[in-house]
């Protein structure tokens, strides 16, 4: 245990915990894959016993996925300075504070108790606003709207933990109602699904927490007004990133790009232009 501020979450909202604790490994690395020091602090003040997944492969892991989707946005706001970026299922992610260019807007949308506990750590500002909310309602569709398009949509291992008929609608929404903005978001292929029973962190916790949507092909969702931009894994992350992963991750991805992406199982970082994009 560490501080003395109460971690009350469901199962699934429980996750975004390891991502967190991820940052702040990495943070205290010398030449980490990144640097947030809010990651630590927040880490520092929650009761919450972390120890049992300290020094895992999969917080390197989902470091490295934040740090890609980083770049995602980070490349958005350069083409669109004035924009909005909509946090689905924000958490205790802190990309805010990373990237805000001090311009844009930013949407921060969570569960009723992932969002009281965040905001134990953030407040809301005219250009940060934080919905309480679902991803597979509409309501939070409104906030987004009074906000500056275009529009940018982050989802980092938030929908992949709804069913594929969940998953799909909430989607169709978006892309119906936000045309022509862009998505970042993760898939889970169906193997990394059905193995998740070995996964280091998963056979942990309950399996209502497991994620439940399998996509194989990323380029499917264009059934539901997504249009594939790009579709990578961890072995594609860009010469820079993986200058700051484990050398170990390095001489895989370079010399063993097929094993690498064996062992990921399918898992896939990519960015959708949403309705139609003409």
């Amino acid at each position: 245990m560490n501080g003395n501020i109460p971690v009350e979450l469901g199962p699934v909202q429980e996750t975004l915990l390891v991502p967190l604790l991820g940052r702040a490994e990495e943070t205290r690395r010398a030449s980490g894959l990144l640097n947030d020091p809010k990651a630590v602090e927040i880490v520092g003040e929650l009761d919450y016993d972390f120890s049992k997944w300290e020094g895992m492969t999969t917080l390197k892991g989902a470091t490295l996925r934040t740090r890609m989707m980083d770049n995602f946005v980070r490349r958005f706001l350069a083409q669109n300075p004035l924009g909005t970026v909509v946090e689905i299922g924000a958490g205790l992610n802190t990309r805010y504070e990373r990237l805000d260019n001090g311009k844009a807007q930013w949407v921060e949308l969570d569960l009723a108790d992932s969002m009281a506990l965040r905001r134990r750590f953030f407040e809301d500002t005219p250009r940060r606003t934080m919905v309480t909310g679902s991803v597979v309602d509409t309501d939070w569709h409104d906030h987004v709207s009074q906000r500056p398009s275009p529009f940018c949509f982050v989802s980092e291992a938030v929908i992949i933990y709804l069913d594929e008929e969940k998953a799909t609608r909430a989607l169709s929404c978006i892309a119906s109602r936000f045309g022509g903005s862009t998505l970042v978001m993760d898939t889970t292929s169906g193997r990394m699904v059905e193995r998740q029973s070995q996964h280091e962190i998963m056979k942990m916790m309950s399996k209502d927490s497991w994620f439940r949507w399998k996509c194989d092909d990323p380029g499917s969702l264009s059934r539901y007004g997504l249009h594939l931009e790009e579709s990578m894994t961890f072995v594609d992350a860009p010469r820079d990133v993986l200058a700051h992963a484990p050398w170990m991750w390095r001489t895989m991805s370079t010399y063993l790009p097929w094993f690498t992406r064996w062992m990921i199982g399918g898992y896939r970082l990519n960015r959708f232009t949403l309705g139609d994009p003409n």
